[in-house]
């Protein structure tokens, strides 16, 4: 379920900068432990390999990301804009160092851009369906899907979607939320995306 519009108009106006990350930092332990668990799958399934440090890159911004979401239905622009230029800097760096590093960089960039796309053109024909931070996230998330091909990346956008939809399920079988209510998608998107990264990865030792 995502939040209506109003709801993600009144998102938009929450708290702006570092101050949007308040939530996570209220929440000092969950997110240390559930980003550094993500980093240390990261780590372990790339093992000591030119992209590692991207992924891990990626673990430490996304985890935070959906802490904040899950708890203010909002993906601060904080974390979400720089990890462009970062995480294209990262793969591009260990492009040169990687098999097939140099296809493997344009088809990240050239995913990116597609599913920035794709999920713009959902927010825009379909008033409530997503947020626009939503839209911010998805982008970053098709560079590193991408960095596997086009089969890692629908099988990213399923795993997505399923984890959404079992979130979804839960919370309304557990009457945590009702038809309509404001579920955030950004965790059920970073748990997705992680989850077909690390099922994707070469694996240790390298």
């Amino acid at each position: 379920m995502s939040p209506p519009a109003e709801a993600a108009s009144s998102a938009e106006d929450a708290p702006r900068g570092w101050a949007a990350l308040a939530p996570a930092a209220r929440r000092p332990v969950l997110t240390a432990v559930l980003t550094l668990t993500a980093v240390a799958v990261m780590c372990w399934r790339f093992g000591p390999r030119p992209e590692t440090a991207a992924f891990v890159y990626l673990s430490a911004v996304a985890v935070p990301l959906a802490v904040v979401d899950a708890a203010t239905r909002r993906l601060p622009d904080a974390l979400t804009l720089p990890s462009y230029p970062i995480a294209a800097a990262l793969l591009g760096t260990a492009a040169p160092f990687t098999a097939d590093g140099g296809a493997r960089y344009l088809q990240a960039v050239a995913t990116m851009g597609v599913l920035w796309l794709l999920y713009a053109a959902q927010w825009f024909a379909l008033p409530g369906g997503l947020g626009f931070g939503d839209v911010k996230l998805m982008g970053v998330l098709g560079l590193y899907l991408g960095w596997f091909g086009p089969a890692a990346t629908v099988l990213g956008l399923l795993a997505i979607h399923l984890v959404g939809a079992v979130v979804a399920a839960v919370l309304l079988l557990a009457r945590r939320a009702r038809r309509g209510s404001q579920i955030p998608f950004g965790p059920s998107m970073v748990a997705g995306a992680l989850a077909v990264i690390a099922w994707q990865a070469p694996g240790w030792p390298a």
